[in-house]
């Protein structure tokens, strides 16, 4: 077969659990077959699924992270042309993908995403999976205040359930694959707060009905109380961030099996000061996380689905840092190892709605594979870029060498 490649004999966790040693051979983008293999020839390797980050925004600086305080999250975009962001936007899911993130959910995407995600599923550039989603935010809300008052080019928001209606159909004709709603302030946005209400009940479910009658999924935007509970009440897909989470919603949700990003890292470097937020971020976000690991913790033991989801734009947690998110979840939730790898590949995967094509090592499905070296399922330490070996996307080596000999 044309382009077929093997694996022979190392140990395969599946995205489930460990199916021992194995052949994998795979095609560009198709995993042909995963047998038992006679014996295990690479026994300090392992290949794993690749990750799916379920919450980025891929339209940052690519080098934010190196410390200079010129690349601001907030000034940065508005002072650099959309031609010029879109390359640092392939430079980052590249790099991510190169650290054995091989599926991005970006949750603030527009018309750059859309193109990046054509230019990397035709092979015109290598590149990851992107699910762009457009937001649908309201005028002074969460989504609306990224941008000083005074300056020209602001972004689509919508008023009214006709408004929401027409932004989602928007969306939907410009090449989205999700919509994200927001439902309570937020922590980089400037000048609001996050107990603020963004958007009424009939605004969400007006939303929420459009989106779904085209398609397509829709993650809301929610940390608190309130905000969580319109989502929940009105069918939204997933819940990112949920840092006021209660007991009874945690129930609600764990009953619904509906998944939930909760951007640990990110929120922490707010509170640290780490990274390029202002005082008025670290403020809100030291407000929210108060009590945040406790309630996490208790979610997680009544079966709420954590998913990964980074919130990742390059000026806090860097594209290729989701590993050390995947770690944060096991100390924050509670979970072991393996819970933390299965809502990193499989989990997430269905969560984004693609279970049925990536976060799985298993014939038909997407040959997205890292090898480590390790048991990272045992060990989440081993999932570091340190052990990365190689990585292979859409059935193409884009970082390291696959073992052979």
């Amino acid at each position: 077969m044309t382009g077929l490649r093997r694996l022979t004999g190392i140990r395969v966790w599946d995205g489930i659990g460990d199916v021992g040693p194995s052949d994998v051979a795979f095609v560009p983008d198709r995993i042909e077959a995963v047998t038992p293999a006679a014996d295990e020839r690479w026994p300090e390797l392992c290949v794993i699924p690749g990750l799916v980050d379920a919450h980025v925004h891929l339209l940052g600086h690519a080098h934010a992270s190196d410390g200079d305080r010129t690349h601001d999250t907030l000034t940065w975009p508005l002072l650099t042309t959309r031609e010029e962001q879109v390359l640092h936007a392939a430079a980052n899911a590249q790099r991510a993908m190169r650290h054995g993130v091989t599926t991005m959910r970006d949750l603030a995407a527009e018309e750059a995403q859309a193109a990046l995600r054509r230019a990397f599923d035709d092979g015109v550039l290598p590149g990851p999976r992107v699910l762009p989603s457009g937001p649908v935010s309201m005028t002074a809300g969460h989504g609306d205040l990224f941008v000083p008052p005074a300056h020209p080019l602001r972004k689509p928001v919508a008023d009214g359930e006709d408004e929401c209606r027409k932004l989602v159909r928007t969306w939907a004709r410009a090449g989205m694959t999700g919509i994200k709603i927001m439902v309570s302030g937020g922590v980089l946005s400037t000048g609001d707060k996050a107990a603020w209400r963004n958007y009424t009940r009939d605004e969400v479910r007006a939303t929420v009905d459009e989106a779904h009658a085209l398609g397509m999924l829709v993650a809301a935007h929610a940390h608190t109380e309130a905000g969580i509970q319109m989502a929940l009440d009105e069918g939204v897909d997933s819940i990112e961030h949920a840092t006021q989470l209660t007991p009874a919603q945690a129930d609600a949700l764990a009953t619904a099996g509906t998944p939930v990003s909760p951007t640990l890292i990110i929120m922490d470097m707010l509170v640290s000061g780490a990274g390029t937020g202002s005082t008025e971020a670290r403020d809100k976000a030291a407000e929210l996380i108060t009590g945040r690991d406790e309630r996490f913790r208790a979610a997680a033991r009544a079966g709420v689905r954590f998913v990964l989801g980074t919130d990742a734009s390059g000026y806090f947690l860097p594209f290729g840092g989701q590993l050390s998110e995947v770690q944060r979840m096991t100390e924050v939730l509670g979970i072991d190892a393996q819970a933390a790898l299965r809502a990193s590949t499989s989990d997430s995967a269905a969560a984004v709605g693609l279970g049925d094509r990536v976060g799985r090592v298993k014939p038909g499905f997407g040959a997205d594979l890292v090898v480590l070296r390790g048991r990272p399922w045992e060990r989440i330490a081993d999932l570091s870029a340190d052990n990365i070996v190689a990585v292979v996307c859409r059935g193409r080596v884009v970082a390291g060498v696959l073992p052979t000999g």
